[in-house]
């Protein structure tokens, strides 16, 4: 799959260049479709382009937004991402935005993705646009290097427990993501672009992004940053 990288001078102009690229690929779904599904990530980055993207006029009462993955943490916690996209994005948009979170009642998220794959079958599908980040092992969404690829596709949604990280997640599958209308890959330091120069030159079928890459048929579209 061909990359198309869009490289920005810093975050702000990042920002704005995101927000344009997203606004349009939901429009142009909403040209043909009743509803859009957005998918957005947590971490750090999505705090600047995510305001960015709320300030673009859209129809969002046909827009569902939902998470490519979520810590298995109280929604309040400030390491929730669904607290981050809410505080950055859901709160600047009409009330009538529906969002739909990964979390449950269930004490751990294996247990929770029957329930969880029942939820994400409602949305509007295949999903609209799907932005994710990229770890520095290679890792999107909660999908890390050593799961295996065949059994993440039994749900729309798997169980992680990441060995570096200090609580659970659930993450949408490998399949729900590579079967996307449009990928956006968001990225930003000079390791991470690295790490995209490897990968489009030697693909490593270890890392989940390439993954990804080899099993999606839809444009991936990556905004970086110089720095």
């Amino acid at each position: 799959m061909p990359l198309q990288r869009k490289v920005f001078p810093n975050i702000e102009s990042l920002s704005q260049g995101f927000a344009d690229f997203a606004a349009t690929a939901l429009q142009n779904t909403l040209n043909r479709k009743p509803q859009a599904t957005l998918v957005v990530p947590g971490g750090s980055t999505p705090r600047h382009y995510l305001p960015a993207l709320a300030k673009c006029k859209l129809p969002w009462d046909r827009i569902t937004v939902t998470l490519s993955d979520e810590r298995w943490v109280d929604v309040n916690d400030t390491q929730s991402n669904e607290h981050l996209v809410k505080q950055h994005l859901m709160n600047h948009l009409p009330a009538n935005t529906r969002f739909v979170g990964l979390r449950t009642h269930h004490d751990n998220p294996f247990d929770a993705i029957e329930v969880i794959h029942q939820r994400l079958e409602k949305l509007p599908l295949p999903l609209s646009l799907t932005v994710l980040g990229l770890g520095e092992d290679g890792h999107i969404a909660s999908l890390f290097p050593g799961m295996a690829p065949h059994l993440i596709d039994t749900h729309h949604c798997v169980a992680a427990a990441p060995p570096a990280a200090p609580s659970l997640r659930i993450s949408l599958s490998l399949k729900l993501l590579a079967e996307s209308e449009q990928i956006a890959l968001v990225v930003t330091g000079e390791s991470k672009r690295r790490l995209l120069d490897r990968v489009s030159e030697n693909p490593d079928s270890k890392l989940p992004i390439v993954w990804l890459m080899q099993r999606t048929k839809s444009a991936v579209t990556i905004f970086e940053t110089i720095g």
